[in-house]
């Protein structure tokens, strides 16, 4: 293993990692989540959720990978030798991964569609009415699905080809602060639309009587999904991160910037929505008609229409490279395949599986499964089963089966920092978060 790829730096780390939480999953999914879920009450319960569980269980990862410097599978071979059973974590990382990827990459084509209609000023003049008919009519054209999906993962995959420094860290080092720049800039814009008050409102006085165990679920859900937790994906860039880098610190900097643009994302989307009369549960039209409507409204809109969707385009990027990463990185390491070989592989099934999760959005698509669409069922089974009971799994595996000094000593560098905060975090991940998690399952069967 000692000729293995780590990042270069430590600005590198955060941003890799910010880059693998920060994506689709908070511009286009939280805005989606919290619309239908109750707003404010989500965005609390969301964030209580962030805090408590997503920080220890993004430490725990981190631990998991660098300690055993492997991939998901691997690394839980490593720490656990012989066991037969605790690899099953890893194994269930990577496949949650390739499956997140199928699905993650249909949205991802939408917005790489939208950067196409951007270009030719498509938007310009139409009502709401007309791009949402647009918006359908595009996702109802197979071909044109399958062009946008394909070039999407054939990026993510040139990127993997060219390995951890010179590609996934290079990419997100440039990208991730221009896309909070313009974020910020439209954030402004949106709050000085008229009826911003009201979806302010809605996205931040919480109704607590909304609270479910169905939001608390999906709560978790969009928690996991966001931060990539559960996946494989931080083991995987854990295992990339030099020694002299602070774990707990790295954490704390990426689901504090995971949680900033998710609700940057709800200053922008909920205020035009309730703006231009477009419920606040309306789904992908949020991200995908709602703002275009907000860049016809703009001086410049043109110019910061086509800025947005190239940068929403090169976040769902960030995303989808740490996805396939962690595939690649078992399919190298545990099958002995060559990076080029393993990254072409898995690109080509996910593309198999996107282009079926895209045509069972289609009018009339008789694609489904448990009578939700292909597309439904992939991120339902990700996010409430294999990426949470992958992740309650992960933080009993390191709480009560990895030796209590190893966690010591990657969490404070040999000794060096943090010693006080490491009894804090090992509380929460032996005790507290198996149980939190658990409880959370339950409470969706019961309320």
């Amino acid at each position: 293993m000692g000729n293995r790829e780590s990042f270069g730096s430590k600005f590198g780390v955060i941003a890799a990692a910010a880059g693998s939480a920060i994506g689709l999953g908070n511009i286009y999914r939280f805005p989606c989540e919290a619309g239908a879920n109750g707003g404010g009450a989500f965005f609390i319960v969301y964030i209580v959720i962030v805090l408590l569980l997503g920080l220890p269980l993004m430490v725990s990862e981190f631990v998991i990978g660098r300690r055993s410097k492997r991939n998901a599978v691997g690394a839980f071979k490593t720490l656990a030798p012989g066991s037969k059973s605790w690899p099953i974590i890893g194994y269930m990382g990577v496949i949650g991964a390739f499956l997140i990827l199928a699905f993650y990459s249909t949205v991802a084509g939408w917005t790489l569609d939208s950067v196409f209609k951007a270009v030719t000023n498509y938007y310009q003049g139409k009502d709401l009415a007309t791009i949402e008919e647009g918006f359908t009519a595009s996702i109802d054209n197979t071909w044109r699905s399958i062009i946008w999906e394909a070039a999407f993962i054939f990026l993510t995959a040139f990127i993997i080809i060219r390995g951890i420094e010179k590609g996934i860290e290079k990419y997100s080092k440039i990208l991730m602060p221009i896309l909070f720049v313009i974020l910020v800039i439209l954030c402004v814009k949106s709050l000085t639309l008229p009826g911003a008050k009201e979806g302010l409102t809605f996205f931040f006085k919480p109704d607590f009587s909304k609270i479910t165990g169905r939001v608390l679920v999906n709560a978790l859900g969009q928690a996991f999904f966001s931060l990539s937790l559960g996946m494989g994906a931080l083991i995987t860039y854990g295992s990339y991160i030099a020694k002299k880098d602070n774990l707990a610190s790295t954490a704390l900097m990426v689901s504090l910037c995971d949680t900033l643009i998710a609700t940057l994302a709800g200053i922008i989307i909920f205020p035009a929505a309730f703006s231009f009369g477009i419920q606040p549960e309306a789904g992908a039209s949020l991200a995908f008609n709602t703002l275009p409507m907000l860049f016809n409204q703009m001086a410049g809109g043109y110019f910061f229409c086509l800025i947005f969707f190239i940068l929403l385009a090169i976040a769902a990027l960030t995303s989808s490279i740490s996805l396939l990463e962690v595939v690649v990185s078992y399919l190298t390491e545990e099958l002995k395949i060559t990076r080029s070989k393993a990254t072409t592989l898995a690109a080509l099934g996910s593309f198999a599986l996107c282009v079926i999760a895209g045509m069972s959005l289609q009018t009339g698509s008789s694609l489904k499964v448990f009578n939700l669409t292909f597309f439904d069922a992939l991120d339902k089974f990700t996010a409430t089963i294999l990426m949470t009971i992958g992740g309650l799994f992960t933080v009993i595996f390191l709480g009560w089966k990895m030796r209590k000094s190893d966690f010591e000593d990657e969490f404070t560098n040999g000794g060096n920092v943090n010693m006080r905060l490491r009894k804090i975090f090992y509380f929460i991940i032996k005790f507290i978060a198996p149980l939190a998690i658990t409880v959370i399952l339950i409470t969706q069967w019961i309320k």
